[in-house]
């Protein structure tokens, strides 16, 4: 099996997770003219069902060096980070999420080419939420510590053999300018 695909932990999610999506469905649908339209059919059976469905779809898997994250019925999302790349983990727990005993873990990373959701992901309901986040920052670190040592440990035969390949190189390159300015240069 790939190193990199050594599962170390994959997150289970609390089920009030479902009541929490069914609520905040139901809150928007509640406020929205066109909402009043589905209203009864998200109380009556829509509701529970598509909540239900969207909780098996959530997915967390920590590795060895990434973390990859699944999630949506009709617009599935899953995202892939290398641990490398995470730059903050932090908890989001508003009086709702704290309501039903939930938290959102919001994965920031480098890079993500502007787009501000780019380089976001966001977890709700994981359980055991800090000791998962604990695991990922302590993985991150024993990779990002790995990294560190090979980039130092550069074997001394290599760069020798690069440092002559180097100073011949820079002699050839001379000696073509040289004669290219002797070209160059007018004959009197």
């Amino acid at each position: 099996m790939d190193e990199n695909n050594v599962i170390i932990r994959e997150a289970t999610f609390n089920p009030k997770v479902k009541t929490y999506i069914f609520l905040v469905v139901l809150f928007y649908l509640i406020v929205s003219v066109i909402g009043w339209l589905v209203l009864p059919f998200w109380i009556f059976g829509l509701g529970q069902w598509l909540s239900n469905k969207f909780f098996h779809t959530l997915k967390c898997t920590l590795t060895h060096k990434q973390l990859k994250f699944s999630k949506g019925l009709i617009l599935h999302i899953e995202k892939t980070i290398p641990l490398e790349n995470i730059q903050d983990l932090s908890f989001i727990g508003g009086p709702v999420l704290r309501a039903f005993g939930l938290t959102l873990i919001k994965v920031e990373t480098a890079g993500g080419g502007g787009a501000h959701s780019n380089n976001m992901m966001s977890m709700i309901g994981v359980d055991n939420a800090e000791e998962f986040k604990m695991m990922i920052l302590n993985q991150r670190e024993k990779i990002i510590k790995e990294k560190n040592q090979h980039s130092f440990a550069a074997p001394t035969n290599t760069t020798n053999t690069t440092n002559n390949l180097n100073d011949k190189l820079l002699t050839e390159i001379k000696n073509e300018l040289v004669e290219i300015k002797k070209a160059l240069t007018p004959k009197s």
